[in-house]
């Protein structure tokens, strides 16, 4: 028995000494050809595409290390170059003196987040049946569309369906990696690190606009974000507009208030800094989904937890009451958010009812779908750069179903049902990895909700809402196998036992 357990450990070593051989072989020819691959390829662009395309490989390359290691810290650093990227497009337009409506480095959160495929390719025969099912669902919703989009959208519905499919990506990715609590609360004390960064820009940006995005501003065309003057501007941070920055504040701030583990190195500090930077961007459609997301939490938590939580809100929100009047700008802010209390005078919201009374026609007499790539920003491909007929859809139901038909649709949303049921599975596993399953359900409720303002399902907010879903069902999913591992080997422990002493009472009959 010994000699066959030290042949099984030599195998494991020689197995993991090829492994480790061939990932330090990769990376150093990797290491060895991307000059040679980066000069050859910059002798023939131009100078603006050579520097965009070596920022690019800047941000690439250590997401593509991280995956080849299987690092832990793959998504905060992709989460990083979310945040960041777009601002590394602006520096570089106004270092060019040129604006890019369209961008290589547009591609960089996309291209990085790609790398999770790497781990995924190696230990998707380990996910669970029902994981597999969700993605089979989401899998045949995206092969319809993006049938239909080739028909009608010709190429561009690549990039559509890359900001469908990439984010998805972090479903088998948690599950397949097993997260343990102490990773899942790196990460997302890491990502409230990320958005007190943003924040702390937004809030400079607030007040002081600089250079680079006040070019963008005044080249991009875009009426909503206000003018490109301190305390006129609606802050979009290092994000690419108000609504994205908006959608990235939220999902950390809802976290950062709920554990203090979740909170990053500044604590309370950095939740106040979030939460005035969140308010700047003056998208109210954030704090709609932020109190869904808390009242879901709060409902499932625990008695006790369920009231230090009310009492911890109702802090925050005296001393945002509070210090929100004496704050640079703040009679924008404040008429802003009081609309919340008379919705039914605010402009935007009556032009969200002119939308639903116009395009629900136009979606039941297409039952086919438009496709990928015929919604959103995606459009902006096929269009020269603008924004296509429905690149502004101000209803998240009317989006997905303009975008996929009813088949693809009730694939879609079939697809969001068996996530529910596995993250309420989790819920109702008692113990100390609860809270993990909790958040998820939150997650999954506010983005469920806040499809009645707009998709939040491609691109950045869709990374976010599979990261925090995904951390909920894979550490979850961890716990309750260490939980069968020990239980099966108590049992492992105990039959035998069991037949020792029955071998050994006819001996002491005789």
């Amino acid at each position: 028995m010994n000699s066959m357990d030290s042949l099984i450990r030599y195998v494991r070593y020689m197995r993991s000494r090829d492994q480790a051989f061939w990932l330090a072989a990769a990376t150093g020819a990797a290491c060895t050809l991307l000059p040679f691959a980066i000069g050859s390829v910059s002798a023939k662009l131009s100078p603006a595409l050579s520097q965009q395309g070596l920022l690019l490989l800047l941000l690439l390359f250590p997401a593509f290390l991280l995956a080849l290691n299987g690092s832990k810290y793959l998504v905060t650093y992709t989460l990083f170059v979310w945040a960041i990227g777009p601002e590394i497009r602006r520096v570089s337009d106004w270092l060019g003196g040129e604006y890019t409506s369209v961008s290589v480095l547009s591609l960089a959160p996309l291209l990085a987040s790609s790398m999770t495929m790497i781990p995924v390719l190696r230990g998707i025969h380990r996910m669970e049946k029902s994981g597999r099912k969700v993605l089979l669902y989401f899998g045949a919703a995206l092969l319809y569309g993006s049938v239909i989009g080739l028909a009608r959208n010709g190429t561009s519905f690549v990039y559509d369906l890359a900001n469908y499919a990439i984010p998805m990506l972090l479903l088998p990715f948690f599950a397949i990696r097993r997260f343990g609590s102490a990773d899942a609360d790196n990460i997302l004390s890491g990502y409230a690190n990320i958005a007190v960064l943003v924040s702390v820009y937004g809030i400079i940006q607030y007040l002081v606009v600089p250079p680079w995005d006040a070019f963008w501003m005044n080249h991009v065309e875009m009426n909503s974000i206000g003018l490109p003057e301190p305390l006129e501007v609606r802050v979009f941070s290092t994000l690419n507009s108000p609504g994205p920055a908006a959608g990235f504040l939220a999902c950390a701030l809802v976290p950062m208030v709920l554990e203090k583990r979740w909170r990053g190195s500044l604590g309370w500090i950095g939740v106040l800094l979030v939460a005035f930077c969140l308010l700047t961007t003056l998208v109210r459609s954030s704090w709609l989904m932020i109190i869904v997301m808390l009242l879901v939490y709060i409902a499932t938590s625990p008695s006790k937890r369920k009231w230090r939580t009310l009492l911890q809100l109702a802090v925050i929100a005296l001393v945002l009451t509070w210090a929100l009047p004496k704050l640079p700008g703040a009679e924008g802010l404040t008429a802003r958010m009081q609309t919340l209390g008379s919705i039914e005078e605010d402009h935007s919201y009556n032009e969200r009812l002119d939308l639903l009374n116009t395009m629900l026609p136009t979606v039941l007499h297409n039952p086919a779908g438009q496709g990928i790539g015929s919604v959103g920003t995606g459009t902006k491909l096929g269009n020269d750069g603008e924004l296509g007929e429905y690149g502004i859809m101000d209803n998240g139901f009317l989006a997905l179903l303009l975008t996929f038909g009813i088949a693809g649709g009730l694939c879609f949303f079939g697809a969001l049902g068996l996530v529910a049921r596995s993250v309420i599975v989790s819920v109702l596993r008692k113990g100390a990895m609860q809270l993990y399953a909790r958040l998820a359900l939150a997650v999954w409720a506010g983005a469920v909700a806040s499809l009645f303002s707009d998709n939040g399902f491609p691109g950045l907010r869709g990374y976010l809402i599979w990261m925090l879903i995904g951390i909920g069902l894979g550490v979850s999913s961890s716990a309750a196998d260490r939980k069968e591992e020990s239980y099966g080997a108590v049992q492992r422990e105990v039959v035998p036992r069991q037949e020792r002493i029955q071998h050994v009472r006819p001996i002491r009959q005789k």
